[in-house]
């Protein structure tokens, strides 16, 4: 069984569409859809936004469902001018970078695991799913909908990905990212909490990013749209592929 996580209802809303034989669980204000997507069997939830949200979501998962891997899936800010809105951004070692228990640690390091960044796993069909998905993208989006957030030639990439409990909107603020963690590509809000939860389970983890902005004094875009008629349905066709490549 497959997890797949998301931050906001509507970055899973597509997925959530086309689920089948659906039963659902509450639990600690979650609910949990456990189906079948595309003939995988799966469990689908909303964790909501920041990283003790999404790791308890994590741990609920891993404990009450016997799953082979997790995907956390949703939108993410640039914070390299190589992306553009539209991209997609495979997560390779995952980050929290409001992380600092020094002078007892060094700055990022996970305090016990001795570690700072996380590695997802083997990304290789992941990213080969992201590119056929890419190469047909608009069998998925309308095209006004690519218009209007100015989605053009998208493309994938396999970076790595900094996590943390704060909205990034400032120029200054992505500067200083990017001195502190020159590797990452992306910020968002959950991405590292989900890694170190399946880290210490044992757990296989990917994380799929979708670039809604660039995390500047620009960021404020209709993040509930962008999700709803961009994010979630990337990640409906990016896992179609990936499901596909996995039979």
């Amino acid at each position: 069984m497959t997890g797949i996580i998301s931050a906001m209802q509507e970055e899973i809303q597509a997925l959530l569409n086309v689920l089948k034989n659906v039963a659902t669980v509450k639990k600690g204000m979650r609910t949990y859809y456990q189906g079948t997507l595309f003939d995988q069997s799966v469990v689908i939830a909303f964790s909501r936004w920041g990283k003790v949200a999404s790791a308890a979501t994590t741990t609920q998962l891993i404990n009450d469902y016997p799953l082979k891997e997790l995907i956390f899936t949703g939108v993410a800010g640039a914070i390299k001018n190589k992306l553009n809105i539209g991209d997609v951004v495979i997560g390779k070692n995952l980050f929290q970078h409001d992380m600092d228990a020094s002078p007892l640690f060094e700055q990022f390091e996970i305090p016990i695991l001795k570690k700072k960044g996380i590695a997802t796993q083997d990304a290789t069909d992941l990213i080969e799913a992201s590119k056929l998905f890419l190469s047909d993208y608009l069998s998925y989006i309308s095209i006004n909908n690519s218009l209007e957030f100015n989605i053009t030639k998208p493309k994938v990439v396999y970076e790595d990905i900094a996590s943390g409990d704060q909205f990034i909107s400032s120029l200054s603020k992505i500067k200083q990212l990017n001195q502190m963690l020159p590797t990452a590509f992306c910020v968002e809000m959950e991405g590292a909490a989900v890694a170190q939860v399946c880290y210490e389970y044992q757990i296989p983890f990917s994380i799929i990013r979708i670039i809604s902005d660039n995390a500047n004094e620009n960021a404020t875009i209709d993040f509930p749209k962008f999700a709803n008629t961009i994010a979630s349905n990337y990640a409906l066709g990016i896992l179609k592929k990936y499901f596909e490549l996995k039979r």
